[in-house]
């Protein structure tokens, strides 16, 4: 069974790993990081690179695809012709199309999530509803139909888990599970907004910001 994890410039590297290690541990997939050619893709944090192991054109009819977001390059994918037209044309032979973080809003940019319901990051879920998705704030992973979305970068986690019992049975997803030892007991419960501090929501809007992962138009 055919994987394509999509990589881009300034991506978010976990969005992309994290699913990506679920799926390697249960074995069984071709699994292929794709970009327009292949070689080395920066990620959002400068100093660490993704291997793209094959062109677009070389998944152009993928069974899965995972689409990760950025914390600094969203907007940039959302505009980029030959991602959004990738993403078309994959998701037409695909058995799931899924999303972590903010790829969300790459997915709606393509317009597959027009009158869906989908989650993304927090910090830009109203630019969801702006793209004819319709947000759902509270949920960790939300399926419609074929379509699957995670929240921020750490739910993509959770998100190849639903994918893997999708495809291959609960029980097949709880082995890998034990076998990547997801068994997350976080030391603070400040994961979600709604158990965030206001100083804290305030604090990470900031460092967002900063980054420039959450332009002003989407706010």
């Amino acid at each position: 069974m055919l994987v394509a994890i999509l990589l881009y410039p300034g991506l978010t590297a976990l969005d992309a790993i994290g699913p990506h290690e679920v799926l390697n541990t249960a074995g069984g997939f071709d699994i292929r990081f794709v970009w327009k050619r292949p070689g080395p893709v920066l990620t959002d944090h400068g100093g660490l690179t993704l291997g793209a192991t094959h062109a677009l054109a070389d998944a152009a009819r993928p069974d899965v695809l995972i689409v990760p977001g950025s914390s600094a390059n969203t907007g940039h994918a959302m505009r980029d012709a030959a991602i959004l037209a990738y993403v078309r044309e994959a998701h037409a032979h695909t058995r799931f199309t899924t999303s972590v973080c903010s790829g969300a809003l790459v997915l709606a940019a393509a317009g597959l999530l027009r009158d869906h319901p989908a989650t993304t990051h927090w910090a830009v879920m109203s630019a969801l509803a702006r793209h004819g998705a319709l947000p759902r704030p509270d949920e960790r992973v939300v399926r419609s139909g074929k379509i699957l979305t995670a929240a921020g970068v750490s739910a993509g986690i959770d998100m190849a888990l639903d994918l893997l019992a999708a495809l291959r049975g609960e029980e097949a997803a709880r082995i890998a599970q034990l076998g990547i030892e997801y068994d997350p007991r976080p030391p603070f419960d400040a994961g979600h907004l709604s158990r965030a501090s206001a100083a804290t929501h305030a604090a990470s809007l900031a460092m967002l910001r900063q980054r420039g992962a959450v332009p002003v138009a989407w706010e």
